[in-house]
């Protein structure tokens, strides 16, 4: 029998994996030295281990480890990339492209450079959440410096053509920012091959800490070139100052080495239960899928209800059940998600709308009681 509440909000954290947190637990007493302290023995220890985990992490995404930047995490990693390369690069231009169904993280840092006289260009989306590559090279200009997509969508899962998008970007020798959080243990991503220039993600996503990511760079392009956010010792290649999280890496570099090892095996698991969860949930009378389940995320379903007043559904559910309506990055706001609304959803419906993210600790159990919790709840609110 499941306990109640069941989690099914993986997209917005994951719990540690307990070899994750064996992996941490010594560097928080035993092996305390300061990464940076390069004259003795307990700052060597904590270099090793810093390297080993971007070692680990660097594996996961097809990178090489010098072009691993540790970071607080995601939001801070897209920060510095987006942020960094415009102010680096406005003598160049100031026209920025990015998709109108990012995360906040993105957006928002979009919306501030507005405010700095930079111009943003949003790329449309299709009923399905997938963006429009010939929109994309229809708006592509000489001033352009930056196109910003992410590869799977937080609220819907669907996976975005990346590299047509990397291929796009090379074309017209334009930077790539892609923010792979959601993707990043989920799915096979190589940055390399892909063609991403810079991407952001982060270990909470991944049965990591939370307070740790990274920031892929690509070597040796005059065009990736970014301003630090703020400066004090010159970390991290000079782009990240401030001592290391040393535990919180370590345990990335974990997670990073045990999603390598599980991700075909989970993914495969995932889908299963995703499909199970949709089948009979999508049997209910007025219930349809937002975005698709062939070209997403394994873990990740977001059904409308087509109910009013859905807010009501999530609160009588979460007594039994962790769901969420969309990020949990904005999910104090009472507007409609926009990346629903960007796909041509009403308000009623984006409101009427759940997210269901599975992940490594969830069972077909779970998956069981929660569906009976939500066919009970329907029916008492039709």
């Amino acid at each position: 029998m499941s306990i109640y509440p069941i989690y099914l909000d993986y997209n917005a954290t994951t719990p540690c994996d307990q070899q994750v947190v064996d992996a941490m637990l010594p560097y928080f007493s035993q092996h305390f030295g300061n990464a940076s302290s390069k004259g003795h023995a307990h700052g060597w220890y904590a270099e090793d281990a810093v390297s080993q985990a971007r070692e680990q992490v660097a594996s996961l995404i097809g990178a090489d480890p010098k072009e691993i930047i540790f970071t607080s995490g995601a939001t801070e990693s897209i920060n510095l990339a987006i942020r960094g390369l415009a102010q680096k690069h406005a003598s160049r231009g100031k026209h920025i492209i990015t998709v109108s169904t990012e995360h906040k993280a993105v957006l928002d840092v979009c919306e501030y450079l507005q405010t700095e006289g930079y111009e943003i260009t949003y790329v449309s989306v299709d009923q399905y959440g997938m963006m429009l590559l010939e929109h994309l090279e229809d708006i592509i200009r000489k001033d352009t410096i930056l196109i910003a997509a992410m590869y799977a969508n937080n609220e819907t899962g669907v996976i975005h053509p990346v590299s047509e998008i990397g291929r796009l970007a090379q074309k017209y020798s334009i930077p790539f920012f892609c923010d792979a959080t959601q993707a990043v243990g989920k799915i096979p991503v190589n940055a390399t091959s892909d063609g991403i220039d810079m991407m952001a993600f982060s270990a909470h996503k991944m049965y990591g800490p939370k307070g740790v990511g990274a920031l892929f760079i690509r070597k040796k392009n005059p065009l990736l070139e970014i301003t630090p956010l703020f400066f004090g010792g010159g970390h991290e290649r000079k782009l990240r100052s401030g001592t290391l999280n040393v535990p919180g890496i370590v345990g990335m570099g974990k997670a990073a080495e045990l999603c390598q090892l599980l991700m075909e095996s989970e993914a495969n698991r995932l889908s299963e239960l995703r499909d199970m969860l949709w089948k009979e949930i999508g049997a209910i009378e007025g219930v349809e899928l937002n975005g698709e389940n062939d070209n997403s995320l394994s873990h990740v379903v977001n059904i409308c209800f087509g109910m009013e007043g859905g807010d009501k559904l999530i609160k009588m559910l979460s007594k039994y059940i962790s769901v969420s309506s969309g990020s949990a990055c904005s999910s104090a706001a009472v507007e409609p998600s926009h990346v629903l609304k960007a796909m041509g959803l009403s308000d009623a419906k984006a409101h009427s709308s759940i997210r269901f993210s599975l992940g490594r600790f969830t069972t077909s159990q779970d998956i069981r009681s929660a569906v009976e919790e939500i066919k009970n709840a329907v029916s008492r609110l039709n």
